[in-house]
């Protein structure tokens, strides 16, 4: 029985797992190998490239290829045009298949619209990449990203504010009450 949906313009390669109440929308190609998890959106103009693995509640925006050496953990976000490489110094005459990098985007992690993620990098918890940055290190968690190349402006909660913190260096995101510490440049929620 399938439990997922996949709209007649896109293409599941044989070996594809695809998770319950996935949506995949136009024109899209799933490769062999790759895995997609439950609850995910695919949006249009999509490829999920071989072995490539997508957590629970994924959402994937129009126009991004997910290369060979990603790992999306649950609650990603993929901001549409969103690029990522897997080769660090690509070249058209030599093959480097045996040599993709792996990125890893955590739990919560959001990707703007048209940024790049340069391959090898480990992207942390809840992460902010805002639309058009240019990421070429590892982001740890909470962070706000922006820029070409991205530098930290600041911090952003689970829930998706800008946290604020007091002389304490403590954050509150009035929303949702979820409660944050800054401590050594690192954001620990509480």
């Amino acid at each position: 029985m399938i439990d997922h949906y996949v709209h007649p313009s896109s293409f599941i390669d044989k070996g594809a797992k695809i998770g319950k109440n996935t949506k995949i929308w136009h024109f899209s190609h799933i490769m062999k190998n790759s895995k997609i998890g439950k609850n995910c959106n695919i949006g249009q103009n999509v490829v999920i490239s071989p072995d490539v693995i997508i957590g629970n509640n994924v959402k994937i925006q129009n126009n991004v290829s997910v290369y060979t050496g990603v790992i999306c953990e649950d609650n990603v976000f993929l901001g549409p045009s969103c690029v990522f490489t897997n080769v660090i110094n690509p070249r058209s005459q030599v093959n480097r298949r045996n040599n993709y990098s792996k990125t890893i985007l955590r739990k919560g992690c959001t990707i703007g619209a048209n940024s790049t993620i340069i391959c090898g990098l480990e992207l942390g918890y809840f992460s902010f990449i805002g639309a058009g940055s240019v990421i070429t290190k590892d982001i740890g968690p909470y962070e706000l990203i922006v820029g070409n190349p991205g530098r930290r402006i600041g911090y952003m909660s689970e829930f998706g504010n800008r946290l604020i913190f007091n002389k304490e260096n403590i954050a509150r995101c009035d929303e949702s009450g979820e409660k944050y510490l800054l401590k050594n440049n690192k954001v620990f929620k509480l």
